[in-house]
């Protein structure tokens, strides 16, 4: 049986009211005490993927912000981010130099991965049981579109790095506590790229980058729910030195329905029937998300009795079919009856004798829990 993950807060130790800086200062003490690359106690590499999970989510304000509101949705659809967040780092020297300025390993001089964009969209009951299709807005960073990336003016081309030599990087010799490193990091001067920009680009000013808008159309799968996740691949940042893009992952927040609630692939609904209809029975034209379908209503229905219409519930996210509708039965009495209504359930009442209970093989709240699983 999978074991039930921990609040994230509790992870690192902090209240849910704990700042950016909090946060992170808590994630260096756990991360230095569990890496496996100086931790070889047992369960510090799963202490290690713990801590780093829920860093990931709670030092990203978007991110925190739909943890904070839906809890753990690993198992939403289109869940695909990455959980470890040094990925792509050589290791424990690695980590050293992104938050402490020093470090054992190598840098990273060959194609990095662009970073990722996450986006909020918010869509209505029937677009997430029959799926749609949306645009979303978006700001990304793209190669420049004068130089195409080069951050040079046209004619020109980078030249050799001279503080590097061409390398990206120079080396370093640095003591701390935990001895002496040899430092290898990238080059001040060209920024670790191993080439300087004599001639920039006028658009760019050499970055290489800009920043532009852009409508991304997105399939919504039928059968998502609130909180789920849709993964757009290449959609995302650009990379560097030829890396490739990043990702876009969509957040989907679903509105609720005035007549519908929706538990798991069946939809509820609560049908109001009069009690001359409960006594004698009747057929009534019943909403559902596919339209009106005519139900039959059983001689003295009670309250809370379950009618199930097969297949007209939410499409299974991946395919087999569709759940149910379920159908609870509320006998409404009147509040304030007229006279003429009065003196005609006072007659009715003589010959009906005292009220009994109705007899049920299994209990009320039995057959709801039957209704539900069954």
């Amino acid at each position: 049986m999978a074991t039930k993950k921990r609040d994230f807060y509790e992870v690192l130790g902090v209240p849910k009211t704990a700042s950016a800086e909090d946060i992170k200062q808590a994630f260096r003490k756990l991360a230095f005490k569990h890496h496996p690359d100086r931790n070889r106690e047992d369960g510090a590499s799963e202490k290690f993927k713990e801590v780093n999970e829920a860093y990931e989510v709670l030092s990203d304000p978007e991110r925190r912000e739909a943890y904070d509101r839906y809890g753990h949705t690993g198992e939403t659809f289109g869940r695909g981010f990455d959980n470890d967040i040094f990925r792509g780092f050589g290791g424990f020297g690695d980590i050293f130099e992104s938050f402490f300025g020093g470090t054992t390993t190598k840098s990273r001089s060959g194609p990095q991965r662009g970073t990722d964009l996450r986006y909020h969209l918010t869509i209505g009951f029937e677009e997430a049981v029959f799926g749609c299709e949306k645009e979303v807005k978006i700001q990304r960073v793209e190669y420049c579109s004068k130089c195409q990336g080069t951050g040079c003016e046209t004619g020109s081309r980078p030249v050799k790095c001279p503080d590097c030599n061409g390398a990206g990087e120079v080396r370093q010799v640095q003591r701390s506590f935990f001895g002496q490193f040899v430092n290898i990091v990238p080059c001040l001067r060209c920024g670790g790229e191993g080439q300087v920009i004599s001639t920039p680009c006028a658009q760019c000013k050499g970055s290489r980058y800009e920043e532009k808008d852009r409508r991304i159309a997105v399939s919504i799968p039928a059968g998502v729910d609130d909180g789920a996740q849709v993964l757009i691949t290449g959609e995302g940042n650009a990379g560097r030195k030829g890396g490739n893009p990043g990702n876009l992952y969509i957040t989907l927040a679903v509105k609720e329905h005035k007549m519908f609630k929706r538990h798991g692939n069946d939809i509820l609904f609560d049908l109001p029937i009069t009690f001359p209809q409960a006594a004698l029975g009747d057929e009534i034209d019943v909403p559902t998300i596919d339209g009106s379908e005519k139900v039959k209503i059983a001689t003295g229905a009670q309250t809370g009795k379950v009618i199930r219409l097969k297949d007209k519930g939410v499409p299974h996210l991946r395919g087999g079919g569709r759940g149910d509708q379920l159908i609870m039965v509320h006998v409404v009495v009147p509040e304030s009856p007229t006279k003429e209504q009065r003196k005609l359930l006072e007659q009715l009442g003589k010959t009906l004798g005292p009220a009994t209970m109705p007899k049920r093989d299994k209990g009320f709240f039995d057959k709801i829990k039957d209704a539900f699983e069954g």
